[in-house]
């Protein structure tokens, strides 16, 4: 089971902005891959930790976080920082430590913040899928054609004649302090280290050239309209010995003709006539995995609600399944001929056809309260 990331870092779920960079900075000094060379669990924790202040410091992954926990972000949901790598981690996150952060002793981020080479990632991509409800409920796999960026076969590199390769330019001032040593970026060579050396006539100026791919997806059940998906990996190419971007797909819920979604719960509109009110009825009705038959018992009220339990959607971190809510409303039909509107008459004085609630039927505030709880 994943570790929970407050867990991660030492906090409780109430931590300020300022209380989870703080914890982060502590346990990536701690488990900094220079002060702990060879030692593949120390990598891991500060790969963890990494994860966990990248989802914890942004709002908007933090809150979906606390609503949905890591299904929130498996297979790449939101963005999480699962399928981050060391060269991810040293150019998000660098500058939160502030330069000198560190102190003495450190050689940078994994060979970035001394002058080695920084590895270009790639530009992402967006797409956005459809989604049925019954594909949503029960979760699906779906392939996507992408229209990619790769380097074009044949393409060679050469070492940047800017930065000789490190990917960063150093610069020295003289300030009323003293000497400053900065280091930035390559302008040339986009702190790739690497420029184009030979390329064919397709490819553009990076070497790369455009390629239809088919992607697997695997979407888990629970998904929300408006989630994104993040495919590692599977966005264009970066020149030379860069990381590839990543896929963003963005979720979208098609409308169902007869179910309306609330979170894990749904709800169907179930239309009865006068007479199936007072004999009772069998009828079909749609759900996610298919028609179901449910009885109604004779003398049914308009507005009660059958509950049928499990037959809504799957909760995305995995807390059961919701429930379909039958809505029973009785017809009233608009127009009555001769025979009917006499037949009517006659009853409207019958006491069986008198109003006469019992104070077990719910009012219609309750119901909606039971609809909620």
């Amino acid at each position: 089971m994943k570790q929970d990331y407050y867990e991660i870092l030492g906090l409780s779920k109430g931590a300020t902005t300022a209380e989870i960079k703080k914890a982060y900075r502590k346990k990536a000094i701690e488990f900094h891959p220079d002060k702990n060379p060879g030692d593949t669990q120390a990598e891991e924790n500060f790969k963890k930790a990494a994860e966990a202040y990248e989802v914890l410091s942004n709002e908007d992954k933090r809150a979906k976080y606390d609503r949905f926990g890591h299904q929130a972000f498996d297979g790449g949901f939101g963005g999480g920082g699962g399928g981050m790598n060391m060269d991810d981690i040293f150019s998000q996150f660098g500058d939160i430590f502030g330069g000198g952060g560190f102190g003495g002793g450190f050689s940078g981020f994994g060979g970035f913040g001394g002058g080695g080479q920084r590895r270009a990632k790639g530009s992402n991509l967006r797409i956005r899928v459809s989604l049925t409800l019954e594909e949503i409920a029960n979760g699906t796999e779906k392939k996507i054609k992408v229209r990619r960026k790769v380097q074009a076969p044949g393409t060679t590199y050469k070492t940047c004649t800017t930065c000789n390769g490190s990917g960063q330019v150093t610069r020295i001032t003289n300030t009323i302090l003293g000497r400053m040593q900065t280091a930035s970026p390559c302008t040339t060579c986009g702190g790739a280290g690497q420029m184009i050396d030979k390329k064919p006539a397709d490819a553009d100026e990076q070497g790369l050239t455009y390629q239809e791919e088919t992607v697997s997806i695997k979407i888990p059940a629970g998904v929300e309209d408006g989630m994104q998906l993040k495919v590692t990996g599977k966005g264009n190419d970066a020149p030379g010995n860069g990381v590839a971007g990543d896929l963003l797909v963005a979720i979208e819920e098609k409308p169902h003709d007869s179910l309306q979604r609330e979170g894990d719960n749904l709800h169907y509109d179930l239309y009865i006539s006068f007479s199936e009110a007072a004999l009772g009825a069998s009828r079909e009705i749609d759900t996610v995995t298919g028609k179901v038959r449910i009885k109604v018992e004779e003398g049914v009220q308009s507005g009660k609600i059958l509950r049928l339990r499990g037959k809504g959607i799957n909760n995305l971190n995995g807390y059961g399944k919701g429930d379909l809510l039958v809505h029973v409303n009785v017809w009233t039909p608009k127009t009555l001929n001769r025979e009917q509107k006499e037949f009517f008459e006659k009853m409207a004085t019958d006491e069986n056809f008198q109003p006469a609630p019992e104070k077990s039927d719910k009012s219609f505030f309750e119901k909606v309260k039971d609809m909620f709880s």
